[in-house]
């Protein structure tokens, strides 16, 4: 069975134009794997506070989401915190920190 999914830095990069062509501030504060690596998110709102979105593909290779902590919302600096040990751990992630108003964020999967 052929692997036929997109390469993470053009996903990546999509995903940045998206944001931008809907005027939502995204940024890339780590590049991973070009290839292969997987994408956590940090969505930030300001006054609420941050959500972490880690990456996952079903068996079907359908992405999907899974949230990083178990609560709600997460300060910054613990939401950076947590960024650093995951990047510690696997250099090969990808993490985009996307700024959303209402909490929305128009990524694939979501």
């Amino acid at each position: 069975m052929a692997d036929d999914r997109v390469p993470t830095h053009i996903w990546v990069d999509a995903h940045l134009r998206r944001c931008s062509v809907e005027g939502i501030p995204a940024v890339v504060i780590n590049s991973g794997e070009k290839m292969g690596g997987t994408v956590l998110l940090k969505i930030y709102q300001a006054g609420v506070g941050c959500r972490l979105l880690s990456q996952m593909r079903y068996l079907d290779g359908k992405l999907s989401w899974y949230p990083a902590h178990d609560e709600d919302v997460i300060e910054e600096r613990d939401a950076d915190e947590r960024i650093q040990k995951s990047v510690n751990r696997d250099p090969d992630l990808w993490v985009i920190e996307i700024e959303s108003r209402d909490g929305s964020v128009p990524v694939d999967g979501l």
